[in-house]
């Protein structure tokens, strides 16, 4: 009869979204979640392929979670409203979560890069948006000026970049709502 297995796979992810929290991506080992998850590092290869296919299952976990955060952050039938929810979710998430927040962004290697379908998944939310916001011919650019400006804002927040005082919540608030009118204003009208 085999030995039963001392760790799983949801133990080994959790275990390494809590390293890369806490000491970032570079601090992220297959010693170190061995230890963390108790068992030796050559018992984590039954698991996992190597480090990259382990990055990538910590990315695909948080992107997962992010997914569920601003699908929930949608729905209230008035797209601008529905921008605002969804910069404050992304927000909030990034400050909850910074290590693997920034994960989500950073240059990997291929092999850990997340799967494209959840990729889609999780850009759904912001795209259904931008399409009501900006119409379906700028849909794609709306989200990814969006995501830009919010990922921007975030990460030199978290980065404590903001330097010259003043209330962040008001900064972002701002941005977003320029942001919105600006989308409202590439609407293509009918054509003359």
């Amino acid at each position: 009869m085999p030995t039963p297995a001392r760790t799983s796979r949801t133990e080994i992810v959790n275990a390494a979204r809590s390293i890369v929290e806490a000491s970032g991506v570079d601090g992220l080992t297959m010693q170190r979640v061995a230890t963390t998850v108790g068992v030796k590092a050559p018992s984590l290869y039954k698991h996992v392929r190597n480090r990259d296919a382990l990055v990538r299952l910590v990315v695909e976990d948080v992107a997962r979670e992010l997914t569920t955060t601003l699908d929930a952050a949608v729905g209230s039938g008035e797209p601008t409203a529905d921008l605002r929810s969804l910069a404050e979710a992304l927000r909030a998430f990034a400050h909850a979560n910074p290590g693997v927040y920034g994960l989500l962004f950073a240059q990997v290697p291929t092999d850990a890069r997340p799967d494209r379908d959840q990729l889609a998944r999780t850009s759904a939310a912001v795209l259904r948006t931008t399409t009501a916001l900006a119409g379906p011919d700028l849909a794609l650019e709306a989200a990814r000026t969006v995501v830009a400006w919010a990922h921007g804002f975030i990460s030199m927040e978290l980065a404590g970049a903001f330097r010259l005082g003043g209330d962040l919540d008001r900064a972002y608030a701002f941005g977003i709502e320029r942001l919105g009118a600006a989308l409202v204003q590439a609407t293509p009208g009918p054509a003359e």
